[in-house]
């Protein structure tokens, strides 16, 4: 039998006398227990609440069509991605995000993409080519292409199958250069029902137009050192100097405020924070809204880009605008 630690493993010995005397060693001990199962009990109480704070709730399994996890991989220019999706429970069809990591990946949000799917979306998560073991080089150009044809997978019919998916009800997700694909993405794919940023990285917008030679290295040279600074050892057939090279070759098309015209009319969620990022999705809220976009949501949360401390508050933010996209989808 297993002893509890908090307890002595011996009871003490004491001698019961004909004529029923106590045992003050027995009282003393049993005075103990209840001393330490009290304290137990205040303990859990307020540590039990601690742990349910802010927790979403699970709903109750379905057993005909459980909530499951998925892997695969995605094919993309002779490349396959290395994918999973969170399948939702419920027979659906279910609309589904796909949650788009940044540069080069570390944080993978996916406490935000277990809320998601609790909400009742399938999520993809994958990784592009050259980072993180999937095939292929790695490049900025390669990552836009690689979103575009994960979007087109998940329309496939034997993947709406699988993942009992609704394929005109797809919405894209992105963190910092995960943003910067949502936007590219999503300006490439009309059937895109919405986009969310977080702290999005506007690559191109950062460029000034028209550099000098003097400047143009300049700029490489500050390019390079920041990607360096990030972090390469995840991502495979790339350089700092080229990816700055691509950035600087590609800033005017890739510039957030040149695909205004072609996201205008879909919701677009847009979350900053303190880490510098902020002006630029601001600019980016504000010409939307002077397109004409109505169904533009902002927030700002006082953390870093990781939102390492308002992890809550982003989930509760990404899921109240998802409930407002669907809410103008019309019901299938």
């Amino acid at each position: 039998m297993a002893t509890n630690r908090f307890l002595p493993s011996r009871m003490p010995q004491c001698q019961v006398t004909a004529g029923g005397g106590k045992c003050p060693k027995a009282a003393s001990l049993r005075r103990s227990i209840a001393i330490v199962a009290l304290f137990a009990i205040w303990i859990s109480v307020p540590l039990a609440a601690q742990q349910s704070a802010g927790a979403p709730t699970d709903k109750a399994a379905d057993r005909a069509y459980p909530a499951s996890m998925q892997t695969f991989q995605i094919p993309s220019h002779g490349a396959l991605l290395n994918a999973f999706v969170y399948v939702a429970s419920g027979a659906g069809p279910h609309p589904a995000v796909i949650l788009l990591h940044g540069f080069p990946g570390n944080e993978r949000n996916l406490d935000l993409a277990q809320d998601i799917r609790r909400a009742g979306w399938d999520v993809l998560y994958f990784d592009y080519r050259g980072s993180w073991g999937s095939p292929g080089d790695f490049s900025f150009s390669h990552a836009i292409e690689d979103t575009v044809a994960a979007s087109a997978y998940l329309r496939q019919l034997a993947m709406t199958k699988l993942l009992r998916l609704d394929p005109s009800r797809i919405v894209l997700i992105g963190h910092s250069m995960g943003g910067f694909m949502v936007v590219q993405g999503t300006a490439a794919d009309p059937a895109i029902i919405g986009f969310g940023l977080i702290s999005a990285a506007d690559l191109g917008g950062r460029i000034p137009q028209q550099l000098s030679k003097e400047s143009e290295q300049v700029a490489i040279q500050r390019l390079s050192a920041g990607y360096a600074r990030e972090g390469m050892a995840p991502l495979a057939g790339c350089t700092p100097e080229g990816l700055a090279r691509e950035t600087l070759a590609n800033a005017a098309k890739w510039s957030f405020l040149s695909k205004v015209d072609a996201l205008r009319n879909r919701p677009a969620l847009i979350v900053t924070s303190d880490d510098g990022l902020a002006p630029g999705n601001d600019a980016f809220a504000a010409a939307l809204r002077s397109a004409g976009d109505v169904r533009v949501t902002t927030l700002h949360l006082p953390t870093d880009h990781s939102y390492s401390d308002q992890r809550n508050a982003l989930s509760t933010a990404v899921l109240q605008w998802l409930a407002a996209v669907l809410s103008d989808q019309p019901k299938q």
